[in-house]
């Protein structure tokens, strides 16, 4: 721990030994600036969808499904409001980086992130970045990476937003969220508490989701203060508590019951120069977990990590044409837990950025990081991306790289099952994309190829228990299609997006699918505004997966293709200057489709959701 310490004073010191150079309307920038690092500015040649928040605050909506009607990502979940992990492009939920505000937020216990565990109302934006990004983003960053931001505003500026909903179920949600900003203080406070009893029926059968009940408590603070002109310190604080009962199969009745907490702390300093801007990053993050067999009795199995981590970014425009950026980053994780003893890991990494941009037209970038860490070693990563516009209306980009990911402490010291002799697991990936704007009309088309070596999965033992390996050689390879359409004509808006994605995802041994990977995923969205009157219609198409590695086509091991659709309206109560009341009325999986995320456990039949939203 000496060593943090140590590397927070070094990171603190450089960038206070930078803050001699002024700067002008350094307000006006840190409005529009990320915390993420301008992520759209570093990515020229990959693909990346922004959701804002006109989409995020569908107040009926789970971040799950908001992401699986709205993206190309494909979402396995345990039943409704149970574990919910994302895939991209046909790996694995371990190999999808989460990003709160610029830094990673998986779980160093299985490397994933639950989005069932996260409430989407509270962000600004969230950025989904298609394909590898572990130079940037580290470990994990494989298939792709989903960035949470929160922005800050330093305008004159006081408002409040009160949220209720009620919903079949017995759903019941209410938030307060309230944002102040100066031309030097801006601040946002905001908390949701959540409650169903979530016993849907099973369709087609007689039963019921008996133990599926949950709630949570969310709470989240984002600070920013300018110190001098071109200094600023921004905390962002996050606490989560939630309780849920662990939903059975339709072979077995469940008695679980699971308690999460998770706390995360970010202190961010930057220093805005005329060519420069300096960041450091300090953070702390906790993750707590307590298993009950029995929800009815006291015993339970537990784990929890503490990470800290020191981050510096430092980017410098050299000239017009070329800008450079260093990331040096260094973390440490400290575990305990009853089935995995008390482990501990440090990792260091170091990044250099160049982006070089000869004319308007073109961009071009390279990438390379060097981790160094505790128990493992990490091979040197590369990135190179590029775009070029031929025409107003045509943009060709280009991304290839080279990725990695650790094994997790469950990886290796779960017990029993836990595989001390894991190879780290490594990927090679090239991406070309073209996009077609025309107008109000946006056209992308990209077509992918990764190749995965020791990649680490799950499997049964000849002792019996589950235990991980590494797959000598898989790859995944296909193509995505996404369609943005925007109009305004008088008081009428209509706008419509639609995403379609083919995957193919073998392993080389046996040119087998993978399980749980559909070849054919695609939504489409159409929502139509006039004056005060809202209308949306979602639709979305999941194909048929596998659930075992026979790619057995049979309701044993796979699951069948299936439609959804939702749909919405809503009506502007109240609608002037300081007061806005809204109505609204969701009506979701409108044509009560049977269907299943995971076999054996069913999603919700035909529901209903009531809003009111209130902003003053």
């Amino acid at each position: 721990m000496k060593l943090f310490y140590s590397l927070v004073f070094l990171c603190f010191s450089t960038i206070a030994l930078k803050g001699q150079t002024k700067v002008d309307s350094v307000q006006t920038l840190e409005t529009v600036v990320l915390s993420d690092v301008k992520l759209q500015q570093n990515n020229y040649g990959f693909k990346t969808t922004t959701l804002k928040d006109s989409v995020l605050q569908n107040d009926s909506k789970s971040f799950t499904d908001i992401l699986r009607f709205n993206s190309n990502v494909y979402f396995k979940e345990n039943g409704y409001g149970m574990v919910s992990s994302p895939s991209f492009r046909g790996t694995n939920a371990s190999q999808t980086a989460v990003i709160w505000n610029g830094i990673s937020i998986n779980s160093q216990l299985n490397g994933q992130t639950d989005f069932n565990l996260i409430n989407v109302n509270n962000f600004d934006n969230v950025v989904i970045k298609n394909g590898g990004g572990s130079v940037q983003y580290g470990s994990g960053a494989i298939g792709g990476s989903i960035h949470l931001n929160n922005k800050l505003n330093f305008s004159s500026h006081f408002d409040n937003q009160l949220r209720l909903n009620y919903g079949s179920f017995n759903t019941q949600k209410a938030s307060f969220n309230t944002n102040y900003g100066s031309s030097k203080f801006a601040a946002n406070f905001w908390f949701q508490y959540v409650t169903s009893d979530n016993d849907y029926k099973y369709l087609g059968t007689n039963e019921v989701n008996e133990n599926g009940a949950f709630n949570n408590l969310n709470f989240n603070v984002n600070l920013g203060y300018f110190i001098s002109e071109n200094n600023i310190l921004k905390l962002y604080h996050q606490s989560f508590l939630g309780e849920r009962e662990l939903s059975g199969t339709l072979n077995t009745i469940s008695r679980n019951k699971y308690l999460d907490e998770n706390f995360r702390t970010l202190l961010e300093w930057a220093n805005i120069g005329n060519h420069y801007t300096s960041k450091v990053k300090v953070a702390h993050l906790q993750e707590l977990f307590k298993f009950y067999q029995n929800k009815d009795l006291d015993g339970y199995s537990y784990g929890k990590v503490n990470t800290y981590l020191i981050k510096h970014i430092l980017d410098y425009n050299l000239s017009k044409k070329i800008a450079l950026k260093s990331i040096l980053d260094y973390n440490y994780f400290e575990a305990d837990g009853s089935s995995f003893g008390s482990p501990n890991r440090s990792a260091f990494s170091a990044t250099a950025i160049a982006t070089y941009k000869p004319n308007s037209k073109s961009t071009f970038a390279f990438n390379i990081r060097q981790d160094v860490t505790s128990d493992f070693e990490s091979p040197l990563l590369f990135s190179l991306d590029g775009s070029y516009q031929f025409k107003n209306f045509y943009k060709i980009m280009l991304n290839a790289s080279k990725n990695f990911r650790v094994p997790t402490f469950n990886d290796l010291f779960w017990q029993p099952g836990g595989n001390l002799n894991l190879k780290p697991e490594t990927s090679y990936q090239v991406d070309l994309g073209h996009q077609l704007q025309y107008k109000w009309v946006t056209l992308d088309l990209n077509t992918y190829y990764i190749k995965n070596e020791n990649l680490i999965q799950w499997k049964p033992s000849n002792s019996g228990f589950w235990s991980p390996i590494n797959i000598n050689q898989t790859h995944s390879y296909g193509a995505e299609l996404g369609l943005k359409l925007n109009k305004t004509f008088g008081s009428h808006t209509i706008t419509l997006n639609g995403n379609y994605s083919y995957t193919t995802s073998e392993d080389l041994e046996t040119n087998k699918q993978l399980i749980y990977v559909p070849k054919h995923k695609a939504n489409v969205s159409i929502a139509y505004n006039v004056k005060r009157f809202s209308f949306y219609y979602q639709h979305m198409f999941n194909d048929m997966v596998f659930t075992t590695e026979d790619n057995i086509t049979s309701p044993l091991y796979s699951l069948p293709k299936y439609d959804l659709g939702n749909i919405g309206i809503s009506y502007q109560l109240i609608q002037n200057k300081n007061h806005n009341l809204r109505l609204g009325l969701d009506i979701n999986n409108l044509y009560d489709t049977p269907y299943q995320n995971v076999i054996f456990r069913p999603m919700p039949n035909r529901n209903y959701n009531i809003q009111l939203h209130y902003k003053f």
